[in-house]
């Protein structure tokens, strides 16, 4: 029997750049199709065929909101499989070089690392910048795939991918470019803003969809090395009975994603910032809002300081003692004695960077959550500095 322990006192939940809670419209949709389309989408009866047009209605769905053909949707498990799937695709069928920023999620950035490919560095706002790119990819040969990540998971900064595809097409003519947007879906208008790029990763547990489901889009013409052989399903790109109600369900987020973003956006980035400046009046000089003083675009729901003179990983048990769950970068990077790879490549010192703090936002947030987080952070920061740093 799985046990489900419930906390006695609703917790201020301030990571949802890790993961978003689910979606009402995506919860009701994943019920309603697990409960109806238990058959195999790749069979011909009747049940069969009714799963696989809820998959192709899904598909046309997610292809929609990135006003992309449904033929480009490849579903994956989730963003590290599109991300991977992308890198290692290109690689298996082209060979080359890999190229990404020092700054990307490990799901792109040990794949190039292991094939021996090339990163470039951040600048100090945390942004890629496509001179920098450009130099990089005259200086390599038989460069195959470039990939920068559309938002930042850690800073949350937004880099320019049109001009960063611009300057690939220019210097890499040959080579296809990849963009890992996993977090950028509810903060941006994935229609303008990735529509030059060759490959975009995106997932559903970042917007209020299940986990274990995403996408890989994937230009008409672009040939990859499937990750996941021994089936056609995914028009022969990634093997594997597909899962219909991950499917649907991330359909129904992602749709709810897109219509709401506007307002979305105006109502969580005021919440950010009164945030951001309420810690600022208590912590004063202690508090480093790590790239939102750095002039480059911010996503609206992410609050990435630093503060002086406390270790993280200290900072963050005494929140989430009071009642407060935040990380210190990325998900994947919680819990981990090393500071950031991504501090690092915008030059913060090491020690210094040991005091990151992300506070991220999301679709549940309140007015309440800020509140809780002012009333919170500010006096395990004085307990821990009074203790000596933690």
């Amino acid at each position: 029997m799985v046990t489900i322990v419930r906390d006695e006192a609703p917790a201020v939940y301030l990571d949802h750049a890790a993961s978003t809670p689910l979606r009402p419209e995506a919860q009701a949709a994943w019920l309603e199709a697990s409960a109806r389309l238990h058959a195999n989408p790749t069979g011909s009866h009747r049940a069969a065929r009714a799963a696989r047009r809820a998959l192709d209605d899904a598909r046309d769905d997610v292809a929609a909101v990135l006003d992309r053909p449904s033929s480009e949707v490849v579903f994956t498990s989730g963003g590290s499989e599109a991300d991977n799937m992308a890198i290692r695709g290109v690689l298996g069928a082209r060979g080359g070089t890999a190229v990404c920023s020092a700054g990307e999620h490990h799901a792109v950035l040990e794949p190039v690392e292991r094939a021996g490919g090339v990163t470039v560095g951040l600048e100090a706002d945390g942004t890629v910048s496509p001179d920098r790119l450009a130099d990089v990819l005259r200086a390599e040969a038989s460069v195959s795939v470039v990939s920068i990540m559309t938002v930042n998971n850690e800073t949350g900064v937004i880099n320019d991918i049109p001009a960063l595809v611009e300057v690939t097409r220019a210097c890499a003519p040959d080579a296809v470019f990849h963009t890992d947007a996993v977090q950028a879906m509810s903060w941006l208008d994935l229609r303008t803003h990735v529509a030059s790029a060759d490959l975009v990763s995106i997932t559903g547990h970042k917007l209020g969809g299940p986990v274990g489901v995403g996408a890989l889009l994937m230009r008409d013409g672009v040939v990859l090395d499937p990750l996941i052989s021994g089936g056609g399903q995914e028009r022969g790109r990634r093997a594997g009975t597909p899962d219909v109600a991950g499917a649907v369900a991330f359909a129904s987020a992602i749709t709810a994603t897109d219509a709401e973003r506007p307002e979305a956006r105006r109502r969580l980035g005021a919440l950010r910032d009164r945030l951001v400046a309420g810690l600022r009046s208590q912590l004063g000089g202690r508090l480093m809002a790590t790239v939102l003083d750095g002039g480059a675009p911010v996503a609206a729901g992410i609050a990435h300081v630093i503060v002086r003179g406390v270790e993280a990983e200290a900072l963050l048990f005494l929140l989430d003692a009071a009642g407060l769950q935040a990380s210190a970068a990325s998900s994947c990077s919680s819990g981990a004695q090393d500071p950031s790879h991504v501090l690092a490549a915008m030059g913060i010192d090491r020690m210094v960077a040991q005091g990151s703090l992300r506070l991220s936002l999301g679709h549940t947030s309140t007015e309440a959550d800020v509140d809780a987080a002012l009333a919170i952070i500010p006096p395990a920061v004085e307990r821990l500095t009074a203790c000596g740093g933690g």
